[in-house]
């Protein structure tokens, strides 16, 4: 018997002992993945997160904030929990949250939170020294920066106080282009915190491939570690709100983005399971 007989031997008897569940982690392992992760965005919405978002490739879930304002999306915290509480213990047994980015404090309106960082860096520690079943490998300071935001450098002695590997999100609606922005922030973030860039699509701040633009040159001046590019599955509604994004719509993004760290933001409002079949049929 050949080899290639005997590992297709192997592989039927694998799938048959596993149960008909073990094909849900086929698609990421036998197409080329074209996400690396999703965020969440948690309200009570979507306090039970579910999706096949897997089957794009996605392993690693970012949580926007395990407590917004005065809900906490954890028990064993000063602020009340929400109800429903999310279901921490299956989250962690999902394909696309084998790794955890936890979210910290932050809040959902930003000027609130841009005001409130003091405070939010203190619940921010409590929050990431809770024992939970989910494999975090790194945490995430829901306070968005952009250059807009002129008092951005007074939180970088405040950042020194949280947990690493630590990440934050910066967008730039303002268009000042990928090399300014870089040299903005290296006047003032800390070297060890990585950045994930918003691509301004679901704004229409700028193209997909302009968006590509931003993330090489980024990527190549923070380092690859430092960087991963957000792709906003979300278009403005006519007369405010968001909807999610067309299948052609979002592979345009995700074509443009081939070979880069892409996070689908985000998962749980944008990205139903019709959407993944949609846009698996079409690429």
């Amino acid at each position: 018997m050949g080899w290639r007989l005997i590992a297709a031997c192997a592989l039927i008897l694998a799938v048959l002992a596993g149960g008909l569940a073990g094909l849900r982690w086929w698609p990421a392992a036998e197409t080329a993945p074209r996400i690396a992760g999703i965020f969440w965005q948690p309200d009570r919405a979507t306090a039970r997160p579910d999706g096949d978002w897997d089957r794009l490739g996605a392993h690693t879930l970012v949580i926007q904030f395990g407590m917004a304002g005065d809900i906490a999306f954890f028990a064993g915290l000063d602020q009340p929990p929400v109800s429903p509480m999310p279901d921490w213990g299956r989250i962690a047994r999902e394909p696309w949250a084998r790794e955890v980015i936890l979210g910290l404090a932050g809040a959902y309106d930003e000027r609130w939170a841009r005001a409130h960082v003091p405070e939010l860096v203190a619940r921010s520690r409590q929050l990431a020294a809770l024992k939970t079943p989910l494999n975090v490998t790194g945490f995430y300071f829901p306070v968005e920066v952009d250059p807009t935001w002129t008092a951005a450098p007074a939180i970088a002695p405040l950042l020194d106080q949280l947990p690493r590997p630590l990440w934050i999100s910066v967008y730039d609606n303002s268009n000042i282009g990928p090399d300014t922005l870089v040299d903005w922030l290296e006047t003032w973030l800390p070297g060890d915190v990585g950045v994930f860039f918003q691509d301004g699509v679901g704004v229409y701040a700028r193209s997909p491939e302009v968006a590509r633009r931003y993330a090489e040159v980024m990527r190549r001046r923070l380092g690859g570690d430092r960087f991963r590019l957000i792709a906003e599955a979300f278009r403005p509604k006519p007369g405010g709100g968001f909807r999610a994004a067309t299948a052609g719509e979002l592979l345009a993004q995700l074509d443009a983005y081939d070979g880069i760290p892409t996070y689908l933001f985000d998962g749980p409002h944008y990205v139903s399971d019709d959407l993944v079949d949609q846009v698996l049929k079409t690429e």
